[in-house]
């Protein structure tokens, strides 16, 4: 086998492979979920339809038979709240909206939208029209009438709530009083350093009959597809509804769900609106047996999470929990709030090599306080674990360099016979325990980890805007001078040049066109995939010039 004419096709593949994964992207099947959208990228949303936010009807699958949910007006989505509370911790700026209690705007001080503008801030939760994206979460009453709803109205003891220096949780209690006898109490638990928030919704039944209820909870969002572009690491990245059933993660398409709404009832998971690098998601409780819908009208998708209606007996409370997580997607803190809530972080089928790749620069994170460095180490390491092999493979170079001047004979004496040259050749190999395909195999094995460091660097929150060193400010965006993808293509031409030549003057050319390639299209990959590639490469030079030498001296 010829190894040369091997690692080009290699190449070749992962260049395809990236391409069809971009194509998938951007012309999904009708079968394939993606970020597609019923609005194309740069046109103007539909205008908002009240239904798209309207009371969940419970229906026959929560509620006793005989029973149906009352039809009510629906909150009226895009417009000024008008009662507000807000609410800052050390990690959030939240918004509710007394009209149903709600989570109708989330900023992210920890996270500028761009490193030139700190004082900026991620947002995700907004009430705005062509942004709109809230968490609505109430009880509906099976035999209809009175209801805290998520467009109930809400009262609270203040405007403003901060987490008081010092203190690791802050309460935020909101009451409402129905015209009967029954009163509610919604409370928003916030925890210090976390974006994960607990909702506890109690119901208290003072009336002299029994009262039944459906908690729910509801993400609403106004869908906005992403811009694709070659050069923007967002455009990788899925943006829209997933769900997790507690076995499947799905992510589903805003288009599919205009005409093919989903339900389905399962024991536990979650559901959530994901993008890049940031989510919001609900959590029921992971032991009841939850009704999950999604469905979308134009561009707006809603996903609902119906709980077993709740019984409370005269005189009696009934409470309703639920896990909130908005912010972006750190991997420990999504693991504590849910379970495989990670799988948010997208690796693809790259995630049983990715995982354990990030827990491992996270670990060495810790001790070197760096993440370029991080990378750095974490390549050595994986160096070093496949040292044997990629020595054997060097040496099989090393020694097919060494026998350059016999191929060139043979080559010049059979050139009119390529059976019997291919046939001389293979008895030369034989003498001198020379293996061909040796020289692929540390292609076939850095190809894998280099995709699964790729998609790392690509959905790796930790990695957003984080410096390197000099003028590499953020490790997740291509080097803004493109030093980095110079150097690797200067030390792949070296490589080029340790290695045997190719007795084929055509893959000889290949060989030499390919660093030019190769930088060129890493010019535009992130700094940190361009900083581990760099590395491996210098690390094999340096073994295999070391190979070469020990070899030259043999006799």
């Amino acid at each position: 086998m010829d190894n040369v004419r091997l690692l080009i096709w290699m190449t070749l593949i992962v260049m395809l492979w990236l391409t069809y994964q971009q194509w998938l992207i951007d012309y999904p099947s009708a079968g394939t979920p993606s970020p597609a959208s019923a609005t194309a990228a740069g046109d103007s949303p539909p205008p908002i339809a009240a239904e798209d936010v309207a009371l969940p009807d419970i229906g026959q699958a929560t509620a006793p038979e005989g029973t149906t949910a009352p039809a009510l007006p629906a909150a009226q989505a895009g417009a000024q709240p008008a009662r507000t509370v807000n609410v800052r911790t050390d990690v959030l700026d939240v918004t509710i909206d007394l009209r149903g209690g709600n989570l109708v705007r989330a900023d992210v001080p920890g996270y500028p939208v761009d490193k030139s503008m700190p004082d900026v801030p991620v947002r995700l939760l907004d009430y705005a029209d062509d942004s709109y994206w809230v968490i609505n979460s109430g009880v509906r009453a099976v035999d209809g009438g009175d209801e805290p709803n998520h467009i109930a109205a809400f009262q609270s003891d203040a405007a403003t709530y901060e987490l008081a220096a010092g203190a690791d949780e802050l309460d935020v209690v909101l009451r409402w009083t129905g015209a009967g006898s029954l009163r509610a109490t919604k409370t928003y638990r916030f925890t210090r350093g976390s974006y994960a928030v607990d909702m506890t919704l109690a119901v208290d039944n003072a009336s002299a009959s029994a009262w039944s209820g459906v908690p729910y909870a509801q993400i609403v969002r106004q869908h906005v597809p992403v811009e694709r572009s070659f050069t923007s690491v967002d455009s990788y990245s899925f943006r829209g509804p997933v769900l997790y059933d507690g076995d499947e993660y799905a992510k589903l398409d805003v288009d599919d769900l205009v005409t093919e709404p989903v339900s389905q009832v399962v024991t536990g998971g979650w559901l959530a609106g994901i993008e890049h690098h940031f989510l919001a998601a609900a959590v029921p409780p992971p032991d009841e047996s939850v009704t999950y819908q999604a469905a979308a009208r134009g561009s707006r998708y809603v996903l609902t999470a119906l709980s077993p209606a709740r019984e409370i007996a005269p005189g009696g409370r009934a409470e309703y929990t639920l896990a909130l997580f908005v912010g972006p997607k750190v991997q420990a803190q999504l693991a504590d709030t849910a379970a495989d809530l990670e799988l948010t972080v997208d690796y693809g089928i790259f995630t049983v090599l990715a995982q354990p790749l990030f827990w491992l620069l996270r670990v060495v994170h810790d001790f070197v306080g760096n993440w370029g460095l991080s990378i750095v180490l974490v390549t050595l390491m994986i160096k070093l674990v496949f040292y044997k092999l990629t020595e054997a493979s060097g040496r099989s170079m090393a020694k097919m360099r060494k026998v350059q001047p016999r191929l060139k004979a043979l080559q010049e004496r059979y050139k009119d016979d390529r059976q019997a040259l291919s046939q001389a050749m293979m008895k030369l190999y034989k003498e001198e325990k020379i293996n061909p395909a040796a020289g692929c195999l540390p292609i076939l094995i850095q190809m894998p980890f280099f995709l699964a460091f790729y998609w790392v660097l690509i959905e790796s929150v930790e990695l957003r805007q984080a410096p390197f060193m000099l003028w590499i400010d953020d490790l997740s965006v291509r080097d803004p001078f493109f030093v980095l993808p110079l150097l690797m293509g200067a030390a792949m031409l070296l490589q080029t040049r340790l290695n045997p030549a190719p007795p084929d003057p055509v893959q000889a050319r290949v060989m030499q066109i390919m660093p030019v390639a190769f930088t060129a299209m890493f010019a535009f990959f992130p700094a940190g995939l361009v900083l581990y590639w760099l590395t491996n490469t210098g690390l094999s030079i340096l073994q295999q010039w070391r190979i070469n030498k020990l070899i030259a001296a043999t006799p």
